[in-house]
């Protein structure tokens, strides 16, 4: 590849980082949310809303309460006017594709500052609203009529896994557990107390095999982060956190399209963040992977090289997901523990900034040189992964 189209590695920082304690907030507006996050994160990194001139988010789920128009809806509320914006909508890996996306927009100086929020309130929004993807014209005639969910369409991975590899429900207990486990620490996160591979395999089936705490919390909350060129970053108080690599990809959005229910687009994602970086998985020292359910980590660590096909269940059994282990997880607790309003990425990233600058308020582990972040979007449909160093 040309240098002139190489990601530019380490030329941008995420420089301020926050996330809501809020897990329920009935009568809380969304934008109410966005608002009190991009203050914290602003301040986070000793800057104004006058010094932003980036800004990226996207709220078209109903929980959110945007619709068409919803970067400027969420803009006017916050009191920005932005030159650069992004509203790309990739469901949960929306903010992680923001945060490579505004990289490349700093790098080419159409802006300094730059902005990445969320908000949402999935757990108190007042109106009863359908799943995504719930359109019965177009491609979702195919699918629509038998009447797929978010929670079923990932269970139909997880029954395959299970199928071609053996992979048991204790095994994908194990993820759930090392998420609480790391939650118990974080004052903030939804769940903190004590949960086994018996909990979760005796916990009520939602869609086989994939039982209740085998899936996401449902919360109100949301998170925001800023990034500034890394020269910038070195006048600000607070320690910067260099995006190494970035990389993103689109599998498909219905589940008939997907050509393999055990292999997801973060094996594609996660080849052009290792590559941007020149890095590979042998190099990462923990991982924020996307957990809306027990069989997505599974999947990431697969695709994202940590572990060969066929072998996560071993793996996370073996204690490697861990703080102690060869490479800690979601030390925040995750979204099977601490926090998902909806979608992730943001937060994710947040406490990949957060560990690295030795804040995370669950299973802070010292002296390490890089995070991966890794979001999955629809069902197992687009992917965005980040590693971060410093």
């Amino acid at each position: 590849m040309p240098q002139s189209r190489r990601f530019p590695s380490g030329r941008v920082s995420i420089v301020g980082a926050y996330e809501s304690p809020r897990r329920k907030a009935p009568g809380i507006h969304p934008f109410q949310i966005h608002a009190e996050v991009i203050a914290g994160a602003l301040s986070d990194a000793g800057l104004s809303v006058a010094d932003v001139d980036g800004f990226a988010t996207t709220a078209t789920f109903p929980p959110e309460a945007g619709w068409q128009l919803s970067i400027a809806e969420v803009a006017e509320y916050v009191g920005l006017q932005p030159r650069w914006f992004d509203s790309t909508d990739l469901g949960g890996a929306a903010f992680v594709a923001h945060a490579g996306h505004a990289v490349a927009a700093i790098e080419a100086g159409l802006c300094e500052v730059a902005v990445v929020s969320y908000g949402a309130c999935g757990r108190s929004g007042p109106l009863p609203y359908p799943d995504y993807n719930t359109n019965a014209t177009g491609p979702g005639q195919w699918e629509v009529p038998f009447g797929p969910s978010t929670v079923s369409t990932y269970a139909l991975a997880a029954q395959r896994h299970m199928h071609e590899y053996g992979t048991t429900s204790e095994q994908l207990a194990a993820i759930a557990v090392q998420c609480r486990e790391n939650a118990s620490k974080n004052e903030h996160a939804r769940y903190r107390g004590p949960l086994t591979v018996e909990d979760v395999v005796s916990s009520s089936m939602i869609s086989s095999p994939l039982h209740k705490f085998d899936c996401c919390v449902v919360t109100d909350s949301g998170g925001a982060f800023v990034l500034a060129a890394t020269e910038r970053a070195r006048d600000l108080p607070k320690r910067p956190v260099r995006v190494l690599g970035f990389g993103e990809a689109v599998g498909q959005v219905q589940m008939n399209q997907m050509p393999d229910f055990t292999s997801t687009a973060t094996k594609r994602s996660g080849a052009d963040a290792y590559a941007a970086a020149g890095m590979g998985p042998q190099d990462i020292q923990a991982a924020q992977l996307y957990d809306s359910f027990t069989i997505t980590v599974a999947m990431a660590l697969e695709d994202l090289g940590f572990v060969p096909k066929g072998e996560v269940g071993g793996y996370v059994q073996d204690g490697n997901i861990a703080p102690t282990g060869r490479l800690p997880i979601n030390t925040d607790g995750g979204g099977l523990s601490s926090n998902h309003p909806g979608r992730r990425g943001a937060l994710a990233t947040i406490e990949g900034v957060r560990l690295l600058r030795g804040e995370s308020p669950g299973a802070q582990i010292d002296s390490l040189e890089n995070c991966l972040v890794s979001a999955t979007g629809g069902s197992l449909s687009a992917t965005a992964t980040m590693i971060l160093g410093v």
